[in-house]
This record gives structure tokens, sequence and C-alpha cells, in this order.
């Protein structure tokens, strides 16, 4: 079972029918760089003036076989994250997801504290809450951002990382006195 082609490798099976296929050009060299263009196979279908029935400008302004394709096309309008920014929001949900913990350590240690001052009944949610803080915080931060500059996602999450600090934890500790 031997291919006609070397392409055969880095295609997959039902790819030829949606795919334009160019032949090669033996004279692109001697070409000037004005006919370069002209010479080019379209891959887009312009209606002739020929033509006795209108065109559709959703016809008009599609490449061969993108019907097919129009979930691909919405895929790739936004650009992927760089490695800096995927480093930090990786280092920043680290920080929230031990914010988090901090939140549990030191709620349960003010806890015996709280209940001379409220009931159980108030105290509970109020913990919940603030454990779930640091991770509703970096939800909101990355779904809000979403259309925005880097610099403003990457803002509002390490404006979380400075509003969220576990104060029970860090002012009293795990051990505390």
């Amino acid at each position: 079972m031997t291919s006609d082609s070397d392409d055969d490798a880095l295609s997959w099976d039902g790819d030829e029918g949606r795919t334009p296929k160019r032949l090669p050009r033996e004279d692109a060299g001697r070409r000037a760089p004005g006919e370069d263009a002209a010479a080019e196979p379209s891959l887009i279908e312009f209606p002739t003036e020929s033509s006795t029935e209108p065109a559709r400008s959703s016809d008009a302004a599609l490449p061969v076989g993108a019907e097919h394709d129009a979930a691909v096309l919405l895929d790739d309008e936004r650009p992927a994250l760089s490695t800096g920014m995927l480093l930090a929001v990786g280092v920043v949900g680290g920080i929230y997801l031990l914010y988090s913990v901090g939140w549990i350590v030191g709620g349960l240690r003010l806890k015996p504290l709280a209940n001379f001052f409220v009931a159980d009944a108030m105290f509970l949610p109020w913990f919940v809450l603030a454990v779930a803080a640091p991770a509703l915080w970096f939800l909101a931060g990355w779904v809000l951002t979403r259309g925005k500059a880097t610099w403003i996602r990457l803002s509002v999450l390490l404006l979380g990382v400075v509003l969220l600090v576990p104060w029970p934890f860090v002012t009293v500790g795990a051990i505390g006195s």
C-alpha cells in the first residue's frame, strides 16, 4: 500500500474534498510581482456577469468548503495565551488555592473565639463564603475580563491576591497563641 503523494502523511482521510488543490508552479521565479497575484487561483468564488441568478453575499465571501469549517473558524478568532500569561495565571491560581486553605485553617482556629460573640448559624455561612471567595474572584476575574487586554486581566487577578489575604491565618497562624 504505497501512496502517490508524500503529503498523505500530513492529512486526514476526507480532507481531499474540502481543501483546494493547487498545482505546483514551475515558472514562479520568472513572473513579475504584479503578475504573481493575478496568476494565483482564487479561493473565493465571484459571480460572473453572465450569471442569471443573483449572487448572495454570504456565498461570495466564503472560501470553498467553508460551510463545513464554520466551527473551526470560530475557535481561531481568539489568540492563545502567551507563555508568560499562562505562567502568571498558574501562579495566581496557586496563590488563590493557598488562600482558600488559609481561610479554612484560620477560620477553624477562630471558631472557639467566635462562639463567644456570634452563634454558629451566623458563623458558618460567612466561613463558607470566606473559603469560596478566592475561587469566586478567580472565576469572576477570568470570565469578566475575557475580551480585555492582558494587563487588565492580570491586574484584576493580582488585585484579588491583595484583597483576599486570609488575615485570621496570617495573624494567628496554624499554631497560634
